[in-house]
């Protein structure tokens, strides 16, 4: 990607969740991690699965999996680590991702009918529309919320 295909266009980070595909904004990233040590502890946060060590900081792991897609992570392969605002604060976030994430620029555009809160809008790249994310309100999303879309998830949920 150069300069050129930016002008104009925000950059997106896409991520694979399952055998789905998403857009988060790629100023809010800050590293596709390896898979590292998950470190479980007991806990009633909704959405998370642990925590992991990166560059000397704990990090919370969210599986948003149960939200998108109606059902728990498959195994995955990477972090995908973010930064989640707080008013005037950020954190770092992590959330496994299941195939390779790329870097793409596009326009976003509004989705017509009801969509999800997390879901600020779509971005096409390569002839593929995807959601873009908005990560603090994806991980403030009750697990068991409805994925964004019923077909989704049946799809998802075959072999």
């Amino acid at each position: 990607m150069s300069g050129a295909e930016n002008s104009g266009a925000d950059s997106f980070v896409l991520l694979q969740v399952g055998r789905r595909r998403f857009a988060l904004r790629a100023d809010n990233v800050e590293e596709l991690a390896p898979p590292v040590k998950l470190h479980r502890f007991p806990h009633t946060s909704p959405l998370v699965v642990g925590v992991i060590v990166r560059r000397g900081r704990v990090v919370p792991v969210y599986d948003i999996a149960p939200v998108l897609l109606g059902r728990s992570s498959p195994a995955h392969r990477f972090y995908l680590v973010a930064r989640r605002e707080f008013g005037k604060t950020s954190e770092p976030s992590a959330i496994p991702v299941t195939g390779e994430c790329e870097l793409a620029a596009g326009e976003v555009h509004p989705l017509e009918g009801d969509q999800p809160a997390y879901v600020e809008g779509a971005v096409t790249v390569a002839g593929e529309t995807l959601d873009v994310l908005n990560l603090e309100k994806l991980v403030t999303s009750p697990a068991t919320a409805p994925a964004a879309s019923s077909d989704a998830a049946a799809t998802e949920a075959q072999p």
